[in-house]
């Protein structure tokens, strides 16, 4: 069903500073206490039948910061819950396409302004304490992030349905925009509340029901969430949370012969496995199942001997270790030049030294703990393996403690090696790899960051020299699908900088854009013909004219 109606014109949420002394801060220190005060909640999944909490083993979600405070328990779904989800979805999705895109509008343009309204503090305090952000990481994302995703998202939809085909005299000719048969499966990472109700909401925008497995490490978060569709009118069933681990959910959802698409945010590997599943399984689908993501990332700043130093240093001291590199944005390899390195270096290693980390409670914190034991253990073992070899040099950070909670000091490694681990793995944490090369070595590294990694999502070049700018961008033009110029690689904002990165770092359906959003649209053209034709015969089977 088509709507003609207009929507009201996006604006990207303003971005509230929470300095001391503001009205912000000091409601959001309270929305902190009374989670953090409060005795841990149970975390329900939403099965479409209500709330409830899953059938499975019960788990404890901590804070990263302190990780001895149990902030909830969730139970894990079994396949009995799974199964009861994707039925009570199939239950209310003819409902939902028929409520048509004006009243689905309505309702996630609700969301958007209780988000930036009255929820604002219940989203961040949720996303600080169980995701171990900070209090300008928090807002940025399950605050004005959020709210972004679903006010553009309705226009995006809005610019995609007004897309209608030619008539030619006699015919009406229209493009319907269905949903599409079946359920999208969305699942959702640990690092990003927006993300996380963006993988759903945006496929339920367009008129689809939705599985929603978020991160167990999310869940806090996610319930929140969960508790704001609700409030915003979204009905039982059209966006159905199982939470639980990965493997055991997607082995009921990926055999369902309905299932229609994937909307991914997580590892490379896990979606390369969700791909190789549903390959073997393709013959039982009723269709062609749609796979959307946006996996891992190696990303690269670039500088130029004409770089500017203090741009450097910021560059790659925000890039690396905000929200402790945990974004798969975030800088984690950098070519430097010898004569801006012998500039910038002891700052550079300054800077990092003097960074604060911890609790974030404490609002003067720059970045915290790593989101679990699994994440510390790995970072834990590259900054390990670095101080072991000769290669490698630790030259700021480089410890790590996990005492209260799971916390690693943001690291600097620099390697003559541009082919060593640290340039080629993704660690997901604090650890920033830098290779020094010689000034006159700059097409050279053009070459070697192309190369290097396997992934293509975020990159940066630095530079004053706009021949250089405009070389390194023909120079890696597949090496980036967000590519920033005399900036960090992170930070992207919807409706400004579409996400999203190809080879090994996703399919670049590009979030926060329309083309993504289209991919949760089936198309259908209609053509009507107002005036029949009622005679089969063509003129050129009249019989000649008598000469």
């Amino acid at each position: 069903m088509q709507s003609s109606s207009s929507f009201p014109v996006p604006v990207n949420e303003r971005v509230l500073g929470y300095a001391p002394g503001s009205p912000e801060r000091g409601s959001l220190q309270a929305q902190l206490q009374t989670y953090a005060s409060s005795e841990p909640v149970d975390l329900t999944g939403a099965f479409g039948n209500g709330r409830r909490l899953a059938g499975g083993d019960l788990v404890d979600v901590t804070m990263p910061s302190d990780r001895h405070h149990v902030l909830g328990r969730v139970a894990l779904s079994t396949a009995d819950d799974v199964r009861e989800a994707i039925e009570s979805g199939q239950r209310v999705a003819h409902d939902w396409d028929e409520l048509g895109l004006e009243a689905r509008a309505a309702i996630f343009l609700r969301a958007a302004d209780l988000a930036a309204g009255p929820w604002r503090d219940r989203l961040n305090a949720a996303t600080m304490l169980g995701q171990g952000k900070t209090v300008q990481q928090a807002e940025i994302d399950s605050a004005c992030e959020l709210v972004d995703f679903l006010r553009f998202n309705v226009e995006f939809a809005r610019q995609i349905t007004a897309v209608q085909p030619q008539s030619s005299p006699g015919v009406w000719n229209r493009m319907e925009y269905r949903p599409l048969e079946g359920f999208v499966y969305a699942i959702s990472p640990f690092n990003f509340t927006a993300i996380a109700a963006n993988l759903p909401a945006a496929p339920a925008l367009m008129g689809n029901v939705v599985l929603w497995k978020p991160s167990l490490t999310q869940q806090f978060a996610a319930q929140v969430t969960m508790d704001l569709f609700e409030a915003a009118g979204v009905p039982d069933g059209v966006i159905t949370l199982v939470p639980g681990a990965g493997p055991e959910v997607s082995e009921v959802a990926l055999a369902d012969p309905r299932l229609a698409g994937v909307h991914f945010t997580g590892s490379t590997p896990t979606f390369q496995h969700l791909w190789r599943e549903i390959g073997q399984n393709i013959s039982r689908y009723r269709g062609y199942p749609r796979m959307v993501g946006e996996t891992g990332g190696k990303d690269f700043v670039l500088a130029h001997p004409s770089a500017d130093p203090a741009l450097t240093v910021t560059a790659l001291v925000r890039g690396a270790f905000e929200y402790s590199g945990q974004k798969c944005s975030a800088a984690s390899r950098a070519y430097l030049p010898r004569s801006l390195w012998d500039t910038i270096r002891d700052e550079l290693v300054e800077v990092t030294e003097g960074l604060s980390v911890g609790d974030v409670r404490d609002l003067g914190h720059f970045t915290s703990a790593v989101i679990d034991q699994r994440a510390f253990a790995k970072h834990r073992d590259a900054i390990d393996r670095a101080h072991a070899q000769s290669s490698t040099e630790v030259i700021a950070g480089g410890t790590y403690d996990d005492t209260e909670g799971w916390f690693v000091r943001p690291t600097l490694i620099t390697s003559d090696d541009p082919g060593d681990e640290i340039f080629r793995t993704e660690y997901f944490g604090p650890i920033l790899g830098i290779h020094v090369y010689a000034d006159d070595q700059w097409e050279r590294m053009i070459e070697t960051v192309d190369s290097t990694a396997q992934y293509a999502l975020t990159g940066a070049v630095l530079a004053t020299d706009r021949a250089a700018i405009q070389q390194a961008a023909r120079g890696l033009r597949q090496a980036a699908g967000n590519f920033y110029v005399n900036d960090k690689p992170t930070g992207a904002v919807v409706g400004q900088q579409p996400f999203g990165g190809a080879r090994a770092s996703g399919t670049n359906d590009k979030a926060g854009s329309l083309w993504n959003i289209a991919r949760w649209a089936s198309p259908r053209a209609v053509k009507e013909t107002l005036a029949p034709i009622v005679d089969h015969r063509y003129p050129h089977m009249q019989p000649e004219a008598d000469q």
